[in-house]
């Protein structure tokens, strides 16, 4: 079908323009608008890594600063939340990281990653209610980011 309709001839035409003869260099591969998306994704879980974990630690070493009444329920204590954010933080900001190699596993990873800070920070929404709403909305971005358009770049560097 390419013959028939000369699509071959205008890719080839295209490729080779601007360049000199004998220049033997290869044109790189066009990438999709939307793989953006993945680097936002990657840099947003980054970012809600490190705020995590400085939550984490800040629930760790200023008991008074998460103030919780009897009617909430946070199921841990203040001080295991702040380890789990911190804990926490620190693998979503590696696996950010990670998901800038573009790799299957490391969008796996991320997902699962961003699926955990989501349900973490909707268990500490009577904590924070305002921050938390910001993280579940963030990491659904983050989710949808990957798991849309997470074959935009499969398995190359960015």
């Amino acid at each position: 079908m390419n013959e028939r309709w000369g699509a071959e001839a205008d890719i080839t035409a295209h490729e080779t323009a601007g360049r000199r003869p004998g220049d033997h260099r290869t044109v790189p591969p066009r990438r999709s608008m939307w793989t953006g998306w993945l680097v936002f994704a990657s840099v947003l879980m980054i970012v809600l890594g490190v705020f995590d974990a400085i939550a984490g630690i800040v629930a760790l070493f200023r008991r008074g600063y998460y103030i919780v009444g009897p009617d909430y329920s946070l199921v841990l204590s203040v001080t295991g939340w702040g380890w789990a954010h911190l804990v926490g933080g620190v693998v979503v900001a590696i696996s950010g990281a990670a998901l800038f190699s573009g790799t299957g596993w490391a969008r796996l990873v991320a997902v699962l990653c961003a699926t955990g800070t989501l349900l973490t920070h909707l268990v500490f929404l009577s904590a924070h209610p305002v921050w938390s709403t910001i993280v579940i909305a963030l990491c659904v971005m983050v989710i949808w980011a990957v798991v849309v358009h997470g074959e935009e770049a499969p398995d190359a560097p960015w």
